[in-house]
């Protein structure tokens, strides 16, 4: 009986992981082609465009597509831009965060659903209003409309979940470090952001991603191309050698390989956060 029971269970869990590695494959499916495609040769993509193992290798595909375009420039201004704003968001939503997950006050409750409902607005329905606001501040052309709203809260989602994180941790912490004459700024940066470090690092890591790869924002406020982002230097190259399809896996490649790397070297901080956030009570 007992055999009976372990081999259906054996053969349940062999189900599932098959069914998880059928599932990986297929996702990796589109990364496994651009990184073929960015090594062969145009005469083996027009021949077979859909072989995964290049018969000739071409590596030099990778330097023609970081020269055909200023990628030097692009990549510096993104890195740029992604720093000061990945900084500010962790800093600032983890601040309001602690106000709402330690602080009682009137209309607190009121405030926090407030914010949430925030999260149901399309970034369609204020892009205009925003727009033009930083218009009349005579700020188009410039940095400042994509990192100052990064100093404003840092998202709602990103509050959200940093606070449902603090939640978590006791207030007997608070009460302690209190009783050795710790300020609440101190509390917070001394006690509850070390131990808020999983949190941190998902909210650190969904803010670089975000930065990275945005596309309407510098789309939207930048004109001048040598203040482009690598998202709309990846636009330009399509737009430039769209018959140059090696190289433009390749500008592709370098436009993805820092996501990959950042995720996964933070990547048990990543998923502990992930399965720790949300376990609070209010």
């Amino acid at each position: 009986m007992a055999s009976r029971s372990g081999s259906k269970l054996n053969a349940s869990t062999a189900a599932v992981y098959a069914m998880l590695v059928t599932g990986a494959a297929l996702c990796l499916l589109p990364l496994l082609w651009t990184i073929s495609t960015a090594l062969k040769t145009p005469e083996e993509i027009a021949r077979d465009p859909s072989r995964l193992i290049p018969r000739h290798f071409a590596p030099d595909n990778f330097a023609k597509a970081w020269t055909a375009l200023p990628f030097t420039a692009f990549v510096t201004n993104t890195i740029f831009i992604t720093v000061i704003n990945t900084t500010a968001t962790v800093l600032t939503a983890a601040l309001v965060a602690y106000g709402f997950a330690r602080f009682r006050f009137r209309g607190r409750n009121l405030l926090f659903y407030i914010m949430l409902g925030t999260m149901m607005l399309p970034y369609q329905v204020t892009m205009v209003p925003i727009f033009m606001i930083w218009r009349s501040l005579h700020a188009i052309d410039t940095y400042w409309p994509l990192i100052v709203p990064t100093f404003l809260g840092g998202g709602a989602f990103n509050i959200l979940m940093l606070r449902q994180f603090l939640l978590t941790i006791p207030r007997e912490l608070d009460e302690a470090a209190m009783l050795d004459g710790a300020s609440y700024f101190r509390i917070w940066w001394k006690v509850l952001m070390p131990l808020s470090a999983p949190a941190l690092a998902t909210v650190a890591i969904f803010s670089f991603i975000s930065n990275w790869d945005s596309f309407d924002g510098p789309l939207i406020y930048l004109n001048s191309s040598e203040k482009y982002t690598v998202a709309l230097g990846l636009r330009m190259f399509q737009d430039s050698f769209s018959n140059e399809t090696e190289q433009l896996m390749a500008a592709s490649l370098i436009h993805i390989l820092p996501m990959i790397i950042i995720f996964f070297l933070a990547q048990r901080y990543f998923l502990k956060g992930v399965a720790l956030t949300g376990m609070g009570g209010r």
